[in-house]
């Protein structure tokens, strides 16, 4: 079974960029056997190595790389043989591009997998790659929270040391880049596929913290092989991580969105990371060009994405761009991978904590964008995000963290959610409490001036009252809340059942006409917020809703 590199070229349809500048180590590690006089033409996609993960069946396994034009390639690998040829393609003088799929294959390994060679003149090089695993391939990508490193977490000195333990963990790092025309290639890899320790995670080749637990956290679930495939650059908005179409689509205010996020304040927070790192590119797509699109090829189980912090500022555009993006990266990975990535495959993503600089009271952009991260449903999947998973980190504020607010250091909470909820959702676990309560019902008894809130959608479970009421009332003479109405805070009168609570609420001669909750930049302290599942602890999902 094979695929010719004319798919490889016609898949995406743009003008090619060849990547010639240096691949970190990823293929020095890769053993490579020489009969005859061959050039360097021969050699794998950069972000194929030694200790990678590969996808696990259902789906089919890619491998690509170059070749000179006309060589014959051939993969031994499982008592099986498959072939292609290297067919011009746009990457320069006499360079091919052979593209094979493997037969899907159990979660298994370490393996190893051979590639060979034969050239026009009769020479033959090989490459080997060594302890490789069949499994469960993961993309992280997003701003500064993905990008966040292991070693800046609580507890990282024990988190550093206990990773060790993951052997069937892999890890990889793409280096931060942009470009304004989209690579078929990743140019740098900051981290090269590992095993995860104290020096792969912690080192100066570091690796995202998010990423790491929801990885681990699924591998504890389940035993499968996991690959983790960070791709994120802090400070950048979604406009940069979204292809041409994306943003044609949603219009000028994506195109204008301004940054939010003091860029001073970003370098700072980088620096006390230990990451330095250039400056954040703003023209739109040129992350999506140089460190999302070269990775089309690369048969997925999903991705999780954290961001958002940046587009707080003007945030409206953000309910057009990101159920969008989504859809144009899983078409595009779907044709890149031969139809090997699921068409929906799974995207998780995690809801916005707090700002740079939260204050008790204050709303600002951030309960907005949560909400539109939603597509104003108030949690997913939904109707207008499919197979779409989320963990919400609103009650998650870390106001002493060294490395600004905006950054809080608990990323163990984060990835556990974010794994509960893949659980859930891309891995269809039964009988699971993956997501925090929201509304199914809203009842307003306007003789005893209450309001019930009925939370039945999270099975078996039941909820708990844990801080201060989150809950607000807006009070109008109109049936819609108006900009000039009022929003009253409501008592928590009771616990009205397993499922239900009760809120008073007083509009004198007005009427109750909506209902939100943690509608604020920093709406509760750690873990403190209002409405909790017992199992889990899961907290309540914000909302804004009318009452009519």
């Amino acid at each position: 079974m094979a695929q010719s590199c004319a798919a490889l070229v016609l898949i995406f349809g743009l003008a090619s960029v060849m990547c010639e500048a240096d691949r970190k180590g990823l293929h020095q590690s890769a053993t490579r056997k020489i009969q005859g006089h061959v050039d360097d033409t021969f050699r794998l996609a950069a972000y194929y190595g030694d200790h990678m993960v590969l996808q696990r069946a259902p789906e089919s396994a890619i491998l690509w790389g170059y070749a000179p034009i006309g060589s014959y390639i051939n993969i031994s690998f499982a008592g099986a043989m498959y072939s292609d040829v290297a067919n011009p393609g746009m990457f320069g003088p006499n360079v091919g591009v052979w593209k094979i799929m493997l037969d899907p294959q159990p979660a298994s390994g370490p393996t190893s997998i051979t590639i060979s060679c034969n050239t026009t003149v009769g020479a033959i090089q090989k490459i080997q790659l060594k302890d490789v695993l069949f499994g469960d391939v993961w993309v992280c990508s997003g701003q500064s929270n993905m990008q966040f490193p292991v070693k800046k977490v609580y507890n990282a000195t024990a988190e550093l040391k206990a990773s060790s333990q993951y052997t069937n963990v892999r890890v990889m790092t793409i280096s931060r880049d942009n470009t304004t025309t989209p690579l078929y290639d990743i140019r740098n890899i900051t981290l090269p596929w590992s095993l995860p320790s104290p020096s792969s995670l912690g080192g100066t080749d570091y690796f995202s913290a998010v990423c790491w637990f929801f990885g681990r956290d699924l591998y504890d679930a389940y035993g499968v092989p996991i690959g983790l495939v960070e791709s994120a650059w802090g400070g950048t908005r979604i406009q940069v991580w979204s292809p041409p179409d994306v943003i044609d689509k949603c219009g000028d205010a994506a195109k204008t969105s301004k940054q939010t996020v003091n860029q001073t304040t970003e370098e700072a927070a980088h620096d006390l990371m230990g990451l330095k790192t250039p400056k954040p590119p703003t023209a739109s797509s040129q992350l999506w060009n140089a460190m999302i699109h070269p990775l089309l090829n690369m048969t997925i189980k999903g991705a999780i994405w954290y961001q958002g912090e940046q587009n707080t500022g003007r945030p409206d555009s953000y309910k057009c761009l990101f159920p969008n993006m989504i859809a144009s990266w899983r078409d595009k990975w779907h044709v890149g991978s031969n139809g090997q990535t699921n068409a929906v495959f799974p995207f998780g993503f995690v809801q916005l904590c707090t700002s740079t600089r939260p204050e008790i009271g204050n709303i600002g952009g951030f309960p907005v964008l949560r909400w539109h991260q939603t597509t104003d449903y108030g949690y997913a999947p939904n109707p207008a995000m499919p197979n779409v998973f989320m963990a919400t980190a609103l009650d998650l504020p870390d106001l002493q963290s060294t490395i600004s607010p905006v950054h809080p250091r608990d990323k163990q909470d984060v990835g556990l959610r974010l794994s509960l909820a893949a659980r859930g959702i891309a891995y269809g676990e039964k009988g699971l409490v993956y997501q925090g309560p929201f509304p199914t019902k809203i009842t307003v008894d306007e003789v005893q001036h209450t309001i019930s809130v009925m939370y039945d959608n999270i099975g078996s479970d039941h909820i708990k009252l844990v801080g201060a009421s989150g809950f607000e009332v807006c009070c109008s003479f109109q049936d819609t809340c108006q900009a000039n109405d009022v929003w009253l805070p409501l008592p928590v009168l009771s616990l009205t059942n397993i499922y239900a609570i009760t809120l008073s609420y007083d509009c004198l001669m007005a009427k109750p006409v909506a209902l939100r909750y943690l509608w604020r930049d920093y709406p509760c302290t750690f873990k403190d917020c209002t409405v909790y599942t017992e199992k889990n602890n899961l907290p309540a999902l914000p909302f804004v809703l009318p009452l009519n």
